[in-house]
């Protein structure tokens, strides 16, 4: 028997099926209606800002030691190149099925690229394919910065931010209490620093921590041997279950920390919610996201009052920049999660550059003085709590020809995807 929409409202009821409705759905107050649909409109003319139209010819990843690179060429000629992360365990994915969508596009229309590169994909979203999307994205930028004259940060936005101030991160629980807090003791008159951030519980850890009081220890420890003008700020990388969240997030207020990191594993949206309402600390969230609806949800229903996704993790620059809208709406800051230094650090500074709610204190990570290799430059050493963000044109970063020419070139992409490409499989 089929039954007509009209013949089954009536069996239903219209109004109790409206009543049943969740609230999401059902609200006409535009106050409630997701943020994340104007941030989803474009946010850059890159046509107004390049004339002529720029197509991709070729993608290719190359390999020097451990250090990864992307290569983009258009058919004018022009090339952009940026280092990457995290690329041997996503290198199919970067070859099949995300860098062929760009092959033959013009890379003015990189906002519309990235979202169709997700629609064709979009079974595979998460990290795994966000970061290769990013790689290809921020390659893509360098090649139209260096096209246009402007650095990305004027591309995407402006500048604003000639330096950006960092907070030092990077302690993995391998360390002592003492220890760990001894490195920063170093680490502040060495860089000037202003702000740090500690790794506490046990990383996942079902409330365990690294060894019996080990976090108490240090968060008191820290606060006493680094001062209050120190600003300091805590990282439980999903630690902890709501109670424990709560009363180490008592601990963190009692000793003025500045904010309380992934209390709970990232997936429980309702458990760091319960979290947030329950503390005063601001909660920061979001390194491992990778949807920019549940940035928007998790935005407006306070799971997070500071949002952190990856410029990796989460698709790039023009996505984080998207995250970044939405948090503004709210009146709420973005500090993206970094783990990058060096080279690779760029796409943090670009962005912080060009990003008017961006956080007073950008993450970068440091252990001790490196020396800076000899194939980039600038040096990007943190002095007086900041780094400059390299003016060259596109995301700044200069590598040496005579370096790349020792690179392996591991995977060249240059035919597009079939039939527009899917790649995700097949089946509802």
């Amino acid at each position: 028997m089929h039954l007509s929409r009209r013949d089954w409202l009536k069996l239903t009821g219209g109004a109790t099926l409206a009543a049943s409705l969740p609230d999401p759905l059902a609200a006409a107050d535009p106050a409630l209606r997701p943020l994340i649909r104007e941030a989803e409109q474009p946010m850059f003319d890159l046509p107004g800002q390049i004339k002529d139209p720029v197509i991709v010819e070729s993608i290719e990843m190359l390999k020097r030691g451990n250090n990864f690179f992307v290569r983009t060429r258009a058919k004018n000629g022009a090339i952009g190149i940026t280092g990457t992360k995290q690329v041997e365990d996503f290198l199919s994915i970067f070859e099949r099925l995300v860098a062929p969508q760009f092959i033959g596009k013009d890379a003015r229309q990189l906002e519309s690229l990235v979202d169709a590169v997700y629609r064709a994909n979009y079974k595979l979203a998460g990290i795994p394919f966000w970061c290769p999307v990013a790689y290809c994205e921020q390659s893509l930028l360098d090649l139209l910065g260096k096209i246009s004259g402007k650095s990305v940060g004027a591309l995407l936005g402006g500048v604003i931010r000639t330096e950006v101030p960092v907070y030092l991160s990077g302690s993995d629980r391998i360390l002592s209490a003492e220890e760990e807090v001894a490195v920063y003791e170093r680490g502040v008159p060495a860089t000037g620093a202003k702000s740090v951030k500690f790794k506490i519980g046990g990383r996942m850890s079902r409330n365990l921590d690294a060894y019996p009081g080990r976090t108490e220890t240090l968060l008191k420890r820290a606060r006493e041997k680094l001062g209050d003008q120190i600003v300091l700020r805590a990282d439980a990388n999903g630690s902890y279950d709501v109670p424990n969240a709560i009363r180490i997030g008592r601990l963190l207020e009692e000793l003025n920390y500045d904010f309380f990191e992934e209390p709970c594993p990232w997936e429980e949206l309702s458990e760091t919610q319960a979290v947030a309402q329950a503390l005063r600390i601001p909660i920061a969230y979001g390194e491992q996201n990778s949807s920019l609806w549940q940035f928007d949800w998790a935005l407006r229903n306070g799971v997070m009052q500071i949002a952190q996704p990856d410029i990796n993790y989460n698709g790039g620059l023009i996505r984080a920049k998207r995250v970044a809208r939405m948090a503004g709406k709210l009146g709420r800051t973005i500090v993206p999660h970094n783990t990058q230094t060096g080279a690779t650090s760029v796409n943090i500074l670009q962005f912080a550059s060009c990003t008017k709610n961006a956080a007073p204190f950008m993450e970068y990570p440091w252990r001790a003085p490196q020396q800076t290799p000899s194939w980039y430059k600038p040096d990007f050493k943190v002095v007086d709590g900041k780094i400059r963000v390299p003016t060259a044109p596109g995301m700044g970063l200069e590598i040496d020809p005579d370096y790349l020419k020792e690179a392996t070139v591991i995977a060249k992409i240059d035919k597009p995807a079939r039939g527009g490409g899917s790649g995700s499989g097949s089946g509802g």
